[in-house]
């Protein structure tokens, strides 16, 4: 569970650095745009990135979300649910990348209908990691 002090600091960096786990165990790290999401954070992927892959086959994994000096940070040690259009129907699959862009974004997209192919035709997964556990440091 995220404090409140950890989920304002949250709202507001979106620099993340996501650890997932390789088949032999190695740690492989991916830089991401990411947002608060619920009770931890989102952030979107295409189906050919190494991160979604390890995920698939283990959804383990670590997200450090830091300030853009990265004196301050937050890190989400947990699982991650991945929603694509495989495993959602259309209107859940819509919805939660617009949700996604959102909150990584702090906007509203320009043009809703633009986005929803793009994602389509890049074969885009939403990433939502909910933490187990949560530390960091938030001056």
């Amino acid at each position: 569970m995220l404090t409140d002090q950890q989920r304002q600091f949250l709202a507001g960096n979106h620099n993340g650095a996501l650890t997932t786990f390789r088949r032999n165990g190695a740690a492989q790290m991916s830089v991401v745009t990411c947002g608060i999401y619920g009770d931890g954070v989102a952030f979107t992927t295409t189906a050919d990135r190494a991160k979604l892959r390890n995920l698939r086959r283990n959804p383990r994994c670590t997200i450090l979300v830091g300030a853009n000096d990265w004196r301050d940070f937050v890190v989400l040690e947990g699982e991650a649910r991945l929603v694509g259009i495989e495993n959602a129907g259309a209107d859940e699959y819509r919805e939660t990348l617009r949700d996604v862009f959102r909150t990584a974004a702090g906007q509203e997209h320009p043009n809703w209908p633009e986005y929803d192919q793009a994602m389509r035709d890049d074969r885009r997964y939403a990433v939502i990691v909910t933490p187990a556990n949560a530390y960091g440091r938030q001056s």
